[in-house]
């Protein structure tokens, strides 16, 4: 049994799995869980989870970069009590490193990925 693509260390399944048919309780793991969407090639859980008014229409991962390590840099708000939040990370793949700022909206208790700051 491997540790999930999101770096935390259990089984995808008892990690970011869990994310597929629930909420994320917070930002950090709604960020987690979708760098591992990235790297399963999972545009369906992908654009479930980006808000409504920056979702691209359709998502095609073909071609792009292959992730392979994730690490969060820092952030801020995203809890279980708090609406907006900022996740900073470092997203590892075979020709470099994307590192963004990104921004997260949480509407009726779901947290959604609005855009890169």
């Amino acid at each position: 049994m491997s540790s999930c693509p999101c770096g935390l260390g259990p089984a995808y399944a008892d990690c970011c799995g869990r994310w597929q048919h629930a909420d994320a309780p917070t930002a950090e793991l709604l960020m987690r869980s979708r760098f591992t969407a990235f790297v399963r090639g999972d545009t369906a859980y992908l654009l479930r989870t980006w808000h409504a008014s920056t979702r691209p229409r359709r998502l095609d991962l073909t071609g792009g970069p292959r992730y392979t390590r994730l690490e969060i840099v820092g952030q801020t708000g995203g809890s279980l009590f708090e609406t907006v939040a900022t996740v900073h990370f470092r997203a590892f793949h075979t020709a470099g490193v994307l590192e963004e700022n990104s921004e997260f909206r949480r509407e009726g208790g779901q947290w959604f990925y609005l855009s890169s700051l």
